[in-house]
C-alpha cells in the first residue's frame, strides 16, 4: 500500500507542474491591465510604474512565472489587488466553511444513496425498487440550487426550523452550526446520492448473483453478513469512483449553492475575484482546489488498493 501512495505522489508532480503553467497563462491574458483596474483612469505615469514595480509587472512573463511558482510552492500567492491582504489567509479563512458543507454533502450522499441502492438490489422489481429508481431519477433531474431554494422556502421561511441564509462556524456553536448547515447539505447531498442509488443498486445486483455469494448462502451465514462481509465489499469498486467524482462535482456545487444561503465561502471569494478581476486571488482559489481535487484522487486510488488488491502494485 506504500508503493502505491508513493507512486501516485511521484505521478502528481508533473500534474501539479501543468497546472500551474495554465493557471499562471490564463489569467495572465485575461483583458485589461490589472494596473489600471487598481489606480483607474487618472493615474499618473510615475503612479502606474510604482504599481507595476510592486505587482512585478515589470519583469518578462517566464521570470514572473518562476517567481510566482517558487512562492506558490510555500503557499504564498501574494496579496491580494484590492484588499492588501495576503491571499493564502483569505482562502484559509474562507476554506473550512466550504470543505465542511462538502463534507456533510458528501455524507448525506453516500448514505442516503447506498441505502438505497442496497434495499432496491436486494428487493428486484418490487416497490422499494421502483420508489428508489424513481427517487434517483427526479434527483438527477433537479438542480441543487433549485432544490435549496425549495428547502429554504419550506423549512426556513414558512417552518422557521432553519435559518435561510448566513453560516455559523462549528467551534463558535456545534448545534448552530449544525442548523446552518443541514439546508444547503440537503441540497447538494440529495442530489448527489441520485447517481450512488442507481450505481450501488447495480453493482449488488452483480454482486448477489455470484456463485461464491451462493455459497455463502449455503453454508448458513446470515443474511446480514452475506450482504455486509461478502457482496458489499466488492459493489463498492465501481461506487468508489463514482463517489470520487461526485465529491468534486460537490466542490463546485457548493459554490453555487453558498450563493443561494448567503454562506461566506469560497464561492463569494471566487465571483468577486473574477467580477474584480483580482489575478492573485483567482490564481490561488485555483490551485488550492486543484490540490484538494488531487487529494480526493489520492484516497481513491488508495480505496481501490483496499478493496481490490489486483490495483495494488507488485
Amino acid at each position: 500500500m506504500l508503493r502505491l501512495i508513493g507512486q501516485r505522489l511521484i505521478a502528481l508532480i508533473p500534474l501539479l507542474f501543468i497546472v500551474s503553467i495554465l493557471t499562471f497563462s490564463f489569467t495572465s491574458i485575461m483583458p485589461g491591465d490589472p494596473v489600471d483596474l487598481v489606480l483607474g483612469d487618472d493615474a499618473s505615469e510615475e503612479q502606474i510604474q510604482l504599481v507595476r514595480e510592486r505587482m512585478g509587472l515589470n519583469v518578462p512573463i517566464v521570470q514572473r512565472y518562476f517567481i510566482w511558482l517558487g512562492k506558490a510552492v510555500q503557499g504564498d500567492f501574494g496579496n491580494s489587488f484590492f484588499y492588501s491582504v495576503k491571499v493564502m489567509d483569505n482562502i484559509k479563512e474562507r476554506l473550512p466553511v466550504t470543505i465542511s458543507l462538502a463534507a456533510v454533502s458528501a455524507a448525506i450522499a453516500l448514505f442516503v444513496g447506498l441505502g438505497a441502492g442496497i434495499a432496491a438490489a436486494l428487493r428486484p422489481r418490487s416497490w422499494i425498487d421502483r420508489w428508489a429508481t424513481l427517487g434517483a431519477t427526479l434527483g438527477q433531474a433537479v438542480p441543487n440550487f433549485w432544490l435549496g431554494l425549495i428547502l429554504a422556502a419550506a423549512f426556513a421561511v414558512e417552518l422557521r426550523w432553519f435559518p435561510a441564509t448566513g453560516f455559523t462556524s462549528l467551534t463558535e456553536s456545534p448545534w448552530e452550526w449544525l442548523r446552518s448547515i443541514t439546508l444547503p447539505a440537503l441540497a447538494l447531498g440529495l442530489s448527489s446520492s441520485a447517481a450512488i442509488a442507481r450505481q450501488s443498486r447495480s453493482a449488488m445486483v452483480g454482486v448477489l448473483q455470484q456463485d461464491y455469494i451462493r455459497a455463502a448462502r449455503a453454508q448458513g451465514l446470515s443474511a446480514s453478513r452475506v450482504i455486509f462481509k461478502h457482496a458489499l465489499k466488492n459493489a463498492l469498486i465501481p461506487v468508489v469512483t463514482v463517489f470520487s467524482f461526485l465529491v468534486t462535482v460537490l466542490l463546485g456545487g457548493a459554490l453555487i449553492v453558498e450563493q443561494v444561503f448567503a454562506i461566506n465561502g469560497l464561492g463569494s471569494l471566487a465571483i468577486n475575484a473574477v467580477w474584480r478581476q483580482d489575478i492573485p486571488v483567482i490564481q490561488g482559489i485555483v490551485l488550492v482546489s486543484v490540490v484538494i481535487v488531487v487529494g480526493i484522487q489520492l484516497l481513491t486510488d488508495i480505496a481501490y488498493g483496499y478493496l481490490n488488491p489486483k490495483a495494488r502494485p507488485v
